[in-house]
Order: C-alpha cells, then sequence, then structure tokens
C-alpha cells in the first residue's frame, strides 16, 4: 500500500502522452455466514484499478456485512447511507437483511459509479437501493431527497475503511453530522492501521468527532472545530493481512477495528 498521507491521486492530472491499458475487473464471492441465507452468496464485481483504492474488498468490509448477518436489527426497517462505498458490500448486506432503504455513494467517477450499480444489478438488490455520486463534505440535498418526505436523517451511515483519508476526516464528519438522526441514529466506522505508523493519524477522527460541536467556527479552523459525537470502540477482529509486502507490525496490518458514533440528544 502506498505511503502517501492520503490516497486520492490526481484524478485530474495531465493526460500521459503513451497510453497504459487499465488493468481488468476483478470479482470477489463474498459466501454468507449462514448457509441458508438468500442469497447465500454476494458476488462483488471491483475495479480493474484505481486511484481512490475501490479496486480492493476490504476487510473492513467483510467484517460489516457479518455484522449485519449477525445483528440485522441494526440494518432491518432504517434508513441507511454508506460513504466511499467501493464495491458497496456493507449496502449489499444492509439491503439484504431488510434495510428500508440504502443509498450507495462514493466519489462522482463514473467508473466507480457504474461498478457499483453494476454489483446491484448482478446481485438482484431489491429496489430499495439506489446509488449517486458523492463528495464528502458538500450538500446533501441530494442524499436527502432519497429519504421519506417525513424524513431528512438516515438511521445508519457505513464507513468502511476510509479513515486512512486524512485530510478528508473533516469533510466525512461534516456530512455525517449534518445526516445523521440524533439520539438514536449510528454512524458505524470499521477499518484498519493499513500504515501502523500513522496509527495516531487514523485515531485523529475519533479525537475531531468528539470535539464540541462548533457549528458557528470557520470551518477553516481545523485544530478547533469539532462535531459532537459520542464514541465507542467495540470490535476488534483479526483477518488476514491484506497487503502482506508491506512495512509494520503484521498484527496491526491484520486487525480491523469497529466503532459507533452517535450524537446525543440535547
Amino acid at each position: 500500500m502506498d505511503d502517501d498521507e492520503d490516497f486520492v491521486g490526481d484524478l485530474f492530472g495531465t493526460v500521459e502522452e503513451e497510453t497504459v491499458l487499465a488493468p481488468e475487473p476483478t470479482t470477489e464471492i463474498y459466501r454468507r455466514s449462514c448457509e441458508h441465507s438468500q442469497p447465500n452468496a454476494l458476488t462483488i464485481r471491483l475495479v480493474g484499478s484505481h486511484p481512490l483504492w475501490a479496486h480492493h474488498l476490504w476487510n473492513a468490509s467483510k467484517v460489516f456485512a457479518r455484522l449485519f448477518d449477525d445483528a440485522p436489527e441494526l440494518v432491518r426497517d432504517k434508513y441507511v447511507l454508506e460513504l466511499g462505498a467501493g464495491g458497496a458490500l456493507p449496502s449489499l448486506m444492509a439491503a439484504v437483511n431488510g434495510a428500508a432503504k440504502v443509498v450507495v455513494t462514493d466519489y462522482p467517477d463514473k467508473e466507480l459509479i457504474d461498478n457499483i450499480q453494476y454489483n446491484v444489478n448482478a446481485n438482484h438488490m431489491p429496489n430499495t437501493i439506489s446509488v449517486q455520486g458523492y463528495v464528502w463534505g458538500t450538500s446533501t440535498c441530494a442524499l436527502k431527497n432519497e429519504l421519506p418526505k417525513d424524513q431528512t436523517t438516515f438511521d445508519v451511515i457505513i464507513l468502511s475503511d476510509l479513515v486512512f483519508n486524512h485530510s478528508q476526516h473533516h469533510a466525512m464528519l461534516r456530512t455525517c453530522r449534518e445526516l445523521l438522526t440524533p439520539g438514536t441514529g449510528r454512524v458505524y466506522v470499521f477499518y484498519t492501521h493499513h500504515r501502523p505508523h500513522l496509527a495516531h493519524r487514523d485515531r485523529d477522527f475519533f479525537t475531531i468527532a468528539k470535539r464540541p460541536y462548533t457549528p458557528d467556527l470557520d470551518p477553516n479552523d481545523r485544530e478547533n472545530i469539532g462535531y459532537g459525537f459520542e464514541v465507542d470502540h467495540f470490535i476488534q477482529e483479526k483477518m488476514h493481512v491484506m497487503f502482506e509486502d508491506d512495512p509494520g507490525d503484521v498484527e496491526v496490518r491484520s486487525t480491523v477495528h469497529g466503532w459507533q458514533m452517535w450524537i446525543p440528544r440535547p
């Protein structure tokens, strides 16, 4: 895995003179823990390569999938939003476990969005799931339009292996704060410290989230602005390490951490 501070790449960089053929898409099959579940497996197509790292089925997404199977009440009859979905396995699992509505989002790049829609269609998802392009921290109007007229917030927001995007912590938290139902709503944040020497930067996400909510503060005051979440580290699961040749402690790089965040009622 690249050791840059963030992994967004240069989506709008100059075009290389030499044409380089993009890798073909790959496919992974996720088999559900209960063999009697229907469908008993989901086929996830991943883009061949992408600067936003959507060409991996991250360990965090598999832990999400098992959680929603083991505790379907977390999503059943609820309104669910996923940010930075990649292959969208957590969203698909929310849908098959009875979510009232699932809105799957990723960066509004045609390749990414078309691939998510392919996975929705190929796995014969219910019509309660929709796909949108969305840039973290920007207007949420189009996302709110997916909700019933009497509702303006989501019950569940999924962030699967996103906190390594350190420069985007505030953008993600702005969106979560605006769209999460206070009190009962939950943001589920699952991730691995893929670069152990930057684990403290990953955890900064929760430090910023816990700061007192400061809606009147200059949004550029990143050292002081906060979002008023309560946080709880409730899952820790060992998986097979994803990037075997990378530096750093293998135990750290193979562990998925799961946090839940909520907005206290006034």
